[in-house]
């Protein structure tokens, strides 16, 4: 008597053996299907240092409702974690600098600091990088610039030890500080005494394709230099913008200038192949009476022409074909931030989680959002199903070469 496999066509048959291994293998080999620890173009940086901000629930419900997928925080705050479970929101989470010195020489602290802070709350809660520490280099501890490849190394080794290396990227990020030069952008070069820190970083992202992080503020650089730089230039505005004549490129944005001086300085110290990813931008709507520029009417005319500019998904004028990422900063006003007022007024939302100015956005106090259509359901098919389905239909049509 025949079976029913038996009964089947031998090509169909062979197809459904092979197809359903497709399926069975994959989930075996995690490193077959890596994610993104960055999604479109457009992200925001959500700090907390302030005590009359929105609580976690709501904030997650502002940025759904604003349609912003990738977030960072500076730590790996739990309330925050267990608020983001199931929101379908990118989240990066931050190893503050105050670890480094700890992590980087104790490889069992990195291990316990993963596993207390990321592997619980996955993968409900889709922690897709790990920012180990901020704006190290160019500073003057070099005792905490010498810690950051071994804290950099452990978190990562830990990752890979708990198979999460392919779900999880690691990272850091630099400020201005680490270049010597930066005008025109192909004249961008590294500090010497941050190369010496900073090179071994690069070999080691060159090879797990980490991006370069890097923090650009138009703001800054005209507060800094306001007789020299057209504020229009830095907001995106019509302007005669620069001429940089060894690479024969006009910039029309300081935005783009300063990526590319990146692009420049990483060319020259053999890392041309390398991504950057701008980790904080944005421009204060308020400030000291010295502080020039720092008005409501240039933070919403800097943050709407570069949500425009995002959203064209395209590059700068030297990597034209490497899509431009960002995360704005930042999503509220912070009231117990130190330093000067600006640092208190780079949010697009107030404490009261309305908006701070109109860019499209609608605020929790102005417009309540109404929870998201999209299911938990809907985010685990997107966000599992598409890869595999990939791989699926790629196995697909390898068989049906090999049967026809």
């Amino acid at each position: 008597m025949l079976t029913s496999f038996s009964m089947l066509p031998w090509r169909l048959l062979h197809f459904l053996i092979y197809g359903s291994f497709c399926f069975v293998i994959v989930p075996l080999f995690p490193g077959l299907v890596t994610v993104d620890a960055f999604t479109g173009t457009y992200g925001i940086n959500y700090g907390r240092i302030a005590d009359n901000i929105p609580q976690p629930e709501s904030v997650v419900t502002l940025l759904k409702a604003a349609k912003i997928k990738n977030v960072r925080i500076f730590d790996a705050d739990h309330s925050v974690l267990k608020a983001f479970k199931g929101a379908g929101l990118e989240l990066v989470v931050g190893l503050p600098n105050g670890f480094l010195k700890d992590m980087s020489t104790n490889e069992d602290h990195a291990m316990d600091w993963v596993k207390e802070n990321v592997q619980p709350f996955l993968p409900d809660t889709h922690i897709r990088g790990i920012a180990i520490g901020n704006e190290v280099l160019g500073g003057n501890d070099q005792e905490l610039a010498g810690a950051l490849l071994g804290a950099i190394k452990n978190i990562h080794s830990s990752l890979k030890k708990l198979h999460l290396e392919d779900l999880i990227e690691v990272s850091t990020s630099h400020s201005q500080a680490v270049f010597n030069s930066t005008y025109p952008p192909s004249s961008g070069t590294f500090k010497e005494d941050v190369l010496v820190y900073l090179k071994p970083i690069l070999d080691f992202f060159s090879k797990t394709g980490a991006p370069f992080c890097i923090n650009v503020y138009p703001f800054l650089a005209y507060d800094f230099d306001p007789d020299h730089i057209d504020v229009n230039y830095a907001l995106f505005e019509s302007n005669s913008g620069i001429y940089d004549e060894k690479t024969d490129l006009h910039y029309d944005n300081m935005f783009d200038a300063q990526i590319d001086a990146a692009y420049a300085a990483l060319e020259v110290v053999g890392f041309d192949k390398m991504e950057v990813i701008v980790t904080e931008t944005g421009w204060a709507s308020g400030g000291g009476g010295d502080e020039k520029g720092a008005s409501p009417e240039n933070a919403r005319t800097y943050n709407y022409n570069l949500r425009k500019r995002l959203f064209k998904r395209k590059g700068t004028p030297l990597r034209p074909k490497i899509v431009t990422k960002a995360y704005i900063f930042a999503l509220f006003n912070e009231d117990l931030k130190p330093g000067q007022g600006s640092e208190r007024h780079f949010g697009l939302f107030k404490a009261d989680g309305s908006i701070s100015y109109d860019i499209g956005f609608s605020g929790l106090k102005s417009s309540p959002a109404p929870p998201s259509s999209i299911s938990l359901k809907d985010i685990q098919v997107k966000g599992w199903l598409a890869p595999y389905s990939l791989i699926f239909i790629t196995c697909t049509s390898i068989l049906l070469l090999v049967l026809a």
